[in-house]
């Protein structure tokens, strides 16, 4: 049987994972990465999220795994919009003018990707990009696992 906490309570990092969906050592590189991510920290390192915490991680989660926005561009996010936006956005309150002017500047940026950009690829040439991309991919990953893995080890 769980016991239901009260709105203002402060939460533990396994607490916030779960409710956010995503393991406690991406909390903690997040932490690492946003440094508007401040959550109290007791003795043992512990650390106790405020509801105000979590509604800034969830605003980080959505943008990105539902926006897409890699940790840089959250980053700008947070130096061009402020810690008020991204809460906003983990609370899902963000003023319907701001999303209209997130869309109209996607749209306006599909739109500059559709003008040529030079001599087209030839079909080997993409090929061979194809595999670079994917190479690419691979290799993130693998960063990315090795930097989670070192975040688990010093926790």
């Amino acid at each position: 049987m769980s016991v239901q906490k009260s709105p203002d309570a402060f939460r533990t990092i396994s607490e916030v994972a779960s409710e956010l969906d995503v393991p406690q050592h991406v909390l903690r590189f997040w932490e690492s990465k946003f440094n508007q991510i401040r959550p109290l920290k007791r003795g043992g390192g512990r650390r106790y999220y405020r509801p105000e915490d979590v509604d800034l991680l969830r605003g980080v989660r959505t943008l990105l795994y539902n926006d897409g926005y890699t940790i840089k561009g959250v980053q700008k996010v947070f130096r061009e919009q402020g810690i008020k936006f991204v809460t906003e956005t983990g609370r899902g309150t963000v003023d319907a003018s701001v999303a209209e002017l997130a869309r109209e500047a996607v749209e306006r940026g599909e739109q500059e990707e559709r003008e040529p950009a030079g001599k087209p690829v030839s079909a080997s040439g993409r090929k061979r990009l194809e595999v670079l991309l994917e190479d690419l991919i691979s290799l993130k990953d693998e960063i990315d696992e090795t930097l989670w893995e070192s975040e688990d080890e010093e926790s």
